[in-house]
């Protein structure tokens, strides 16, 4: 499909109890077991799982061209859920004018569970390449920038990191899907404050990550979403 049918079709499905082509709203918590015990519907509890989620999922996946999509309660809630991916003594390269929110979470909440992180000016490539070391796993890119709006190249900072045996990130916020898709740049994972372009109408604050196809890290962020519960 072209990318403004996507917009229009992706997870939306007709309700099939009554026809509904807008999908009704999930208030619950808790869902129906089987006389077995089993859960023949897919859904356990809201923390795991919500209709309304995967639908959301299900569609920023396919506005990405990703494998998957995991939704969180904020951009924020997503980012630190890909850096909690990460252990003791890894190595972050992010740009120095990325958006204050990530800035804090690095130097205030992660760099005090060992996780070191470098800024670069990232539109200056050389400026990557020298921040690269051993310990690097994660390139943290945000193009256009938020507040500034220095553009990267995303292609570029990603086959840094593919050399360097790290994954490339790209906080897609500002350019959204419509404008550019950097899974298809070679980026492993995307994420977005959906509070912004995605929702549109300040009045929704909620995040995502979508990961590509082979991505080692996104089964990680799932995993982080379920059990740490920053759900939306």
């Amino acid at each position: 499909m072209k990318f403004e049918t996507l917009a229009v079709h992706a997870g939306h499905e007709v309700d099939p109890s009554t026809g509904a082509v807008t999908p009704p709203i999930h208030p619950s918590t808790t869902f129906e077991r089987d006389e077995d015990g089993s859960y023949p519907k897919g859904y356990v509890y809201a923390r795991v799982g919500n209709p309304n989620r995967a639908a959301l999922e299900e569609c920023l996946a396919a506005l990405e061209g990703g494998a998957a999509c995991s939704a969180f309660a904020s951009g924020s809630a997503a980012t630190v859920a890909v850096f909690q991916t990460l252990s003791p003594g890894d190595h972050v390269i992010a740009p120095n004018d990325v958006y204050h929110g990530t800035s804090r979470i690095l130097l205030e909440v992660f760099a005090q569970w060992g996780l070191e992180a470098t800024f670069v000016d990232m539109p200056d490539i050389a400026q990557v390449e020298e921040a690269v070391r051993p310990a690097t796993k994660l390139i943290w890119t945000e193009t256009p920038a938020n507040p500034l709006l220095k553009v990267t190249d995303v292609t570029e900072v990603a086959g840094i990191a593919h050399d360097s045996g790290a994954v490339c990130v790209c906080d897609n916020t500002w350019a959204t899907p419509a404008l550019q898709r950097p899974l298809e740049l070679g980026v492993g994972l995307v994420v977005h404050s959906t509070t912004k372009y995605l929702g549109g109408h300040s009045d929704v604050t909620g995040g995502a990550v979508v990961g590509a196809a082979a991505n080692e890290l996104f089964p990680k962020v799932k995993r982080i979403q379920v059990s740490g519960g920053a759900v939306p």
